[in-house]
């Protein structure tokens, strides 16, 4: 059983036309990688990866040349699908909409070109276990980036926004990424319900830029009470306000959101002025968070390394 390998071309050289045309041609409930490579061009139309097509590997040259990309917000959405299948709301809005398990990206730039103001506006929407991300681009303003559920790993990508744009409650490590501050708001809302959910977002060796304004950014407001986030190694620059986070309003989250930094540098990075209620971990405390076992938890059936289909990713 190799690997299915299907094309994408605007221009009739491929199998397909549309992205989604080759998502709809991989077999049901199937049990082997299918890689669709994208040729370079402007891809104008939702995508939705059901939860009945795993395995599946978008591969682009680049990200500057393949893009996948709508317009759908929270409050308009037009879809090729109904919205008992992708949801409403924030929910159903995502140009791309992955439900299928053990999805990988690459080369791929995924965007909500909704303008700045126009709400909730989500460029994908992963409600998925095991998936990975390669040099991707994620562009938008506000909740650009959705790790609803699952497990994620993304490295070497570019994240852009201005309010909440990596938000959710999945489990994942972001390694290696750029994420950058358009306009001022919140880069993180983690959605964290319970101290028992082994949720949160891990941010390691990333770098944080603005647009050359100082300290109109936060690094995260709890959406979910016990919003679990921590920052790594990570560059932050001026953009970054000195206090670091926000409780989203409610004093009581100060007890239960758990915010961490980490050996993290540059002028956004002020220890001595942060918010009491956040914490700069010890070297036995971070552990936890700097290793790929944080989303591979189970060395007798590891997913990270042994099912990726185009790259094993380095050990961080």
């Amino acid at each position: 059983m190799g690997t299915l390998v299907l094309t994408v071309a605007q221009d009739g050289n491929g199998d397909y036309g549309t992205v989604q045309e080759a998502i709809d041609a991989v077999p049901l409930c199937n049990t082997r990688r299918t890689v669709i490579r994208v040729s370079p061009g402007i891809y104008k139309q939702p995508v939705y990866v059901p939860k009945t097509k795993n395995f599946i590997t978008l591969a682009g040259l680049s990200p500057e040349d393949t893009v996948l990309t709508w317009n759908n917000t929270a409050s308009k959405i037009e879809h090729h699908q109904a919205s008992r299948v992708i949801g409403t709301g924030t929910f159903g809005c995502g140009s791309t909409i992955v439900e299928g398990e053990d999805f990988i990206a690459e080369n791929i730039t995924f965007e909500n070109s909704a303008p700045e103001g126009s709400g909730q506006a989500v460029a994908i929407r992963v409600t998925a276990d095991r998936c990975a991300f390669y040099n991707c681009r994620f562009l938008g303003w506000q909740d650009t980036l959705y790790l609803h559920y699952g497990k994620q790993y993304l490295k070497d990508c570019y994240i852009e926004g201005s309010v909440d744009f990596i938000f959710g409650n999945s489990t994942a490590l972001l390694e290696h990424c750029h994420i950058h501050c358009k306009s001022a708001g919140f880069i993180t809302a983690q959605s964290r319900k319970s101290s028992q959910e082994t949720t949160g977002y891990v941010f390691l060796r990333c770098v944080i830029t603005g647009n050359g304004g100082t300290s109109y950014m936060y690094l995260g407001r709890p959406w979910g009470p016990f919003g679990r986030v921590v920052f790594a190694y990570t560059y932050m620059d001026a953009c970054i306000r000195h206090v670091g986070w926000n409780n989203w309003g409610k004093a009581e989250n100060e007890r239960s959101a758990c915010f961490y930094e980490y050996r993290c540098f540059g002028p956004g990075s002020c220890p001595s002025k942060r918010v009491m209620w956040c914490r700069e971990l010890v070297d036995e405390e971070a552990d936890q968070f700097l290793l790929h076992n944080f989303i591979d938890p189970d060395p007798e059936r590891p997913w990270l390394a042994q099912r990726m289909a185009l790259r094993i990713p380095y050990s961080a």
